[in-house]
């Protein structure tokens, strides 16, 4: 028989698991994502060209807020008392195509990780951009949406 569950009791229902007794600890979080995008997007998104506004600055604020609010939109998961959002992009050309690495880090003091706080935030940033390019670049892609590191509680390597 392989690893038991934890969102699932001893009939098979599913359950939120209890943290009450677990110990308070550190505990941190790091996602990486990207935007596959056109170049002549990325350059207008540098350039401040977009007619919805600051793209990546709207991005940062979305992926902070989503963060914030993943007990909310994930079945099971535990409202986090979050002491650290940081939402960062690094741009970068390539021949043909071009790309927006999102990296979002997550750190709080509580019972439970934060890892699916720093990869809602990377995914919302992502939608984001998306979003407010999609009327100049419909071929964008949302790629490579994972979790680089945690630490904290009984980490297991990533």
């Amino acid at each position: 028989m392989g690893p038991r569950l934890s969102h699932l009791d001893d009939t098979g229902h599913i359950r939120m698991v209890d943290v009450t007794y677990k110990p308070e600890s550190l505990r941190e979080a790091v996602a990486r994502g990207a935007v596959i995008l056109s170049p002549v997007t990325l350059s207008l998104i540098s350039r401040g060209r977009i007619t919805k506004g600051n793209v990546l600055t709207t991005a940062r604020i979305a992926g902070i807020l989503a963060a914030k609010r993943v007990h909310e939109l994930i079945p099971l998961t535990h409202p986090l008392s979050l002491s650290h959002i940081a939402v960062d992009f690094v741009l970068r050309r390539q021949k043909n195509r071009a790309r927006i690495e999102i990296e979002a880090s997550v750190r709080l003091l509580g019972r439970t990780g934060a890892e699916m706080e720093a990869l809602t935030a990377v995914a919302v940033a992502g939608l984001t951009v998306y979003d407010m390019c999609k009327a100049v670049d419909s071929a964008m892609r949302i790629t490579d949406i994972h979790l680089v590191r945690k630490s904290g509680g009984k980490t297991k390597p990533v």
